[in-house]
């Protein structure tokens, strides 16, 4: 029994020593490894979503479209639908908040896809409340000519000085 208490405490004394042979140098060093393969895979992943987006809307097909109002504007938008080539391709319910920031100047995208080269029809439909409470509804079409390249529409719902809603396109 005693030859067993030896030789264990034997074993755990060369444990402690072997365990001290790694020094700090050595501790630090892995943890830079560690922080640097960190970073890597962080550009990595960044790398890879700046591809998955070029894979999947690549610009010479891209198309977005965006919505915005009249800065100031007291219309209250309820909600847009947007068409294309007789396809509703996006639809969209306004909160408080996303009104709020439209009226504030912000622009919305809503909608990102990929279409070919070519003419297509674009319809906006849009549902809203006039500042007098009353309902409105509009809908307005415009021609798309693709090329190559990106194309960028902005779909501005504007009022007019007698209460009418308009829906204007334009190019970026």
């Amino acid at each position: 029994m005693m030859k067993w208490i030896v030789v264990w405490l034997v074993c755990v004394v060369a444990f402690n020593a072997s365990a001290e042979d790694i020094s700090r140098d050595q501790i630090k060093g892995l943890d830079e490894q560690v922080q640097d393969i960190k970073k890597d895979v962080i550009d990595l992943t960044a790398e890879l979503s700046r591809l998955e987006e070029k894979l999947l809307f690549p610009s010479n097909t891209q198309v977005s479209i965006f919505i915005s109002v009249n800065e100031g504007d007291t219309f209250r938008l309820d909600t847009v639908q947007v068409k294309l080539d007789n396809t509703v391709v996006a639809h969209h319910l306004y909160n408080f908040r996303e009104l709020e920031a439209l009226q504030k100047g912000g622009v919305q995208k809503i909608y990102v896809g990929n279409i070919k080269t070519g003419d297509h029809e674009l319809v906006v439909s849009f549902a809203g409340k006039s500042p007098s409470g009353g309902e409105l509804q509009r809908s307005s079409s415009y021609k798309l000519k693709k090329d190559v390249g990106p194309r960028f529409v902005e779909v501005k719902i504007a009022g007019s000085a007698s209460g009418a809603q308009e829906i204007q396109f334009k190019d970026w």
